[in-house]
């Protein structure tokens, strides 16, 4: 299964271009859904449907969703939902005020998540294009698999152990409800899959980021640091996608200016990505809704191409092996050696922070001793 997962700065078309590419591809024949983590959908606009929390067949080879988390909560989750629920509900807080704070920071990106492991596993679909929230949101998704993993190992087991106490002792004397063993179920669910969805993410011959910007200099400079933080997390970015350019034919007056600005910002783009492939697609005369707007910006994109090729599959991080000499080698671009820091962890836990990101990686047996 191909993923193919869009990402940039809130307002450069992200969702058109993904919508572009998941309609073309179904009408390649590929088996295709295209799903919008964004908690502000704007899918459905795209594509002039009304799409919702479940899967929705919306032409040939071609499905799809915009994730909603009170309906995966009531689906996905009932354990947890519901015993937290209940517990917020034994503090005073009526039921629809318990059921809303039921729903935990994280848990949108879980689903998504979980969605692309179901896929995957099913032989669902050749193609699922992602169409994400703008940067920030992106890389608490990708970085997600990671966190919560480490949060559950070190704290699932003492957890446990002192749930099973609780309910022998002090437990019989309480009002406020325990977690079931149906939660503890859910719980070591999410630990295995995570394990899973970790590994998809990070394989390259499936999945990759295609960065979305626009010829801005805010939307550049926010572009490189999504590039520097999505390497940090072993994320392949194989292509660049220009997008809303304006044509070189014809322009006079403000947009004669505007034109050149913008050959400015386009040799700015090409300085710091290359040799990344870059593809551009042209600012359209109206919204990029429907059928015939969201073709003609495939054509732009692609061309006559296979949107789901792959322009790079170059992993930012490798362990080499140089004789006596092992190495692990990740590739940081724009970073500065004042932004980096690194240092270990108990056993083999090495943690890796740029700017305002960390990532824990477990180094393999042969360097956890170095």
């Amino acid at each position: 299964m191909r993923i193919i997962i869009y990402t940039g700065k809130g307002g450069v078309g992200k969702t058109s271009v993904a919508a572009a590419t998941a309609k073309r591809c179904a009408a390649s024949g590929k088996r295709t859904l295209v799903m919008s983590t964004d908690s502000a959908h704007s899918l459905s606009d795209s594509l002039e449907l009304q799409l919702d929390g479940t899967i929705r067949s919306i032409g040939d080879n071609l499905d799809a969703i915009e994730i909603d988390i009170l309906h995966e909560m009531e689906t996905r989750w009932k354990e947890i939902e519901k015993y937290i629920s209940d517990f917020m509900h034994s503090q005073g807080l009526d039921t629809i005020s318990a059921k809303e704070l039921a729903v935990l920071p994280g848990m949108e990106f879980m689903s998504a998540l979980f969605y692309l492991w179901e896929f995957d596993r099913d032989n669902a679909y050749d193609v699922v294009v992602l169409d994400t929230a703008p940067t920030a949101e992106t890389l608490r998704l990708l970085s997600f698999p990671d966190v919560s993993q480490w949060y559950i190992d070190k704290l699932y087991a003492l957890f446990k152990r002192m749930l099973r106490v609780a309910r022998a002792t002090v437990g019989k004397m309480m009002e406020i409800p325990l977690p079931t063993e149906g939660f503890l179920e859910d719980l070591e669910i999410i630990r295995a899959r995570m394990i899973s969805v970790r590994k998809l993410l990070q394989d390259n011959s499936k999945t990759t980021i295609r960065l979305v910007v626009n010829p801005e200099r805010m939307v550049i400079n926010e572009t490189k640091r999504a590039y520097t933080y999505l390497c940090l997390y072993g994320m392949t970015v194989e292509c660049l996608v220009v997008n809303r350019l304006i044509p070189d034919e014809g322009q006079e007056g403000y947009f004669k200016k505007k034109l050149e600005e913008q050959n400015g910002y386009i040799k700015i783009i090409h300085e710091a990505f290359d040799p990344m492939p870059i593809l551009t697609a042209y600012q359209m005369p109206t919204e990029l809704l429907g059928d015939e707007k969201l073709n003609d910006l495939a054509d732009m994109v692609f061309g006559k191409g296979d949107p789901t090729v792959h322009f790079s599959t170059e992993s930012p991080m490798e362990f080499l092996d140089r004789g006596d000499l092992q190495i692990m080698s990740l590739r940081l671009p724009f970073s500065t050696k004042g932004e980096e820091e690194l240092y270990r962890k108990q056993g083999d836990v090495l943690i890796v922070q740029v700017g305002g990101q960390r990532r824990s990686i477990r180094l393999p047996l042969v360097l956890s001793r170095s």
